[in-house]
């Protein structure tokens, strides 16, 4: 009788071990990164001009850079329902299911006026054709000391921004957008 009570003991706290959950693991997020998708902003301006705009993908992220001619610029990038040209506040068209709007606080001009960064197609500033998260990147104007540039990007994803010393004297400002949540 005692084998019999320790027999059916045992199998009740078995099935109660396998019933009951133990404590839930923590998700990582995707690629350990921890970005948010709130707007991000530098305050500084920079009288060194834009020189340059590319690209690059990344395993867990797509990249957009600013070159500057001078010490880093400031930025204020953020997600909008729609990019406008600067000056006028035209909508820029853009491809993707979401949009950012992409302020450098560089001008795309020199002191005497003259362009230092002139784009070959203003709706392809860069080739993204293929890239995970990346849509198009589309030129929405240099006014007034700053640049702006329509970002169209898959969702509304993680995304963080910063800034680069280097090459030389120049700097850059580094648009980062994660491929997921």
């Amino acid at each position: 009788m005692r084998r019999v009570i320790v027999l059916i003991a045992s199998v009740v706290t078995l099935i109660g071990l396998w019933i009951i959950p133990g404590p839930a693991a923590a998700t990582p997020s995707y690629c350990g990164l921890v970005w948010g998708s709130f707007d991000k902003t530098s305050k500084p301006m920079t009288a060194g001009p834009i020189t340059g705009i590319r690209s690059g993908e990344h395993e867990c992220f797509d990249r957009l850079v600013f070159d500057v001619a001078g010490s880093a610029a400031g930025y204020r990038v953020w997600y909008v329902d729609s990019v406008a040209m600067d000056g006028s506040g035209a909508p820029v068209p853009l491809r993707g299911g979401a949009f950012l709007n992409v302020v450098v606080y560089a001008p795309a001009y020199n002191d005497a006026g003259q362009a230092t960064y002139q784009p070959g197609n203003r709706g392809e500033l860069v080739d993204v054709g293929g890239y995970q998260t990346f849509r198009q990147v589309a030129w929405a104007g240099s006014f007034e000391g700053q640049t702006t540039v329509g970002l169209g990007v898959r969702g509304r994803l993680p995304m963080r921004v910063f800034t680069l010393d280097g090459p030389g004297t120049g700097s850059r400002v580094v648009v980062d957008v994660a491929h997921y949540w």
